[in-house]
């Protein structure tokens, strides 16, 4: 690379004869072409076999197509969480539920609230001109940040707004251990 600016620049007081400089120029762009030549056909390659992957999907592919959609077409709720003295509390809107189609579940740390909203109108795509509500199943986890007292948690939905509230679980007295040297 030095050699090349050498020339370039015309320090190199060897290789001053412009034909040679052009000779390198011409076998640099040779080079650059079959690499590209090469390149091309990659991906021609590439493209022939994708066109032939794309015959038509199977009755496999169809299945587990269905099967991710079903297992992934879940919304995730919006919540807040907040705290007082002695509680912790959760908010979600979830306008359009009714209380039974709620399920809350609290295991070890993780509390879990699940549901569907379903819609009771049939309307076409094409009549839509904005479809931004969430329609169909829902859920949402939270790692609880502090210990509740479970058997206490009280949940009441309002006007479309859930809150779930969690009584903290009186925190044991801090106990100072010394150490003895054996």
């Amino acid at each position: 690379m030095a050699n090349f600016f050498k020339k370039l620049s015309g320090l190199d007081k060897k290789s001053t004869n412009i034909e040679e400089i052009n000779n390198n120029e011409e076998s640099e762009a040779e080079y650059a072409d079959e690499n590209d030549m090469e390149y091309e056909e990659e991906l021609e390659n590439k493209e022939e076999g994708l066109s032939e992957e794309k015959e038509g999907p199977t009755e496999e592919d169809e299945e587990e197509q269905r099967w991710l959609q079903e297992d992934y077409e879940e919304g995730q709720l919006s919540i807040d969480v907040y705290q007082t003295p002695t509680k912790l509390i959760i908010k979600s809107t979830i306008a359009g539920v009714k209380p039974e189609d709620i399920d809350i579940s609290i295991n070890n740390d993780m509390l879990t609230i699940r549901g569907r909203r379903e819609m009771n109108e049939k309307i076409r795509e094409e009549n839509y001109l904005y479809k931004e509500c969430y329609w169909g199943a829902f859920s949402r986890s939270i790692i609880l940040p502090i210990e509740v007292e479970t058997e206490k948690i009280e949940a009441f939905l309002e006007n479309g707004v859930l809150t779930i509230i969690l009584p903290k679980a009186k925190s044991a007295k801090e106990i100072s251990i010394k150490v003895r040297e054996k």
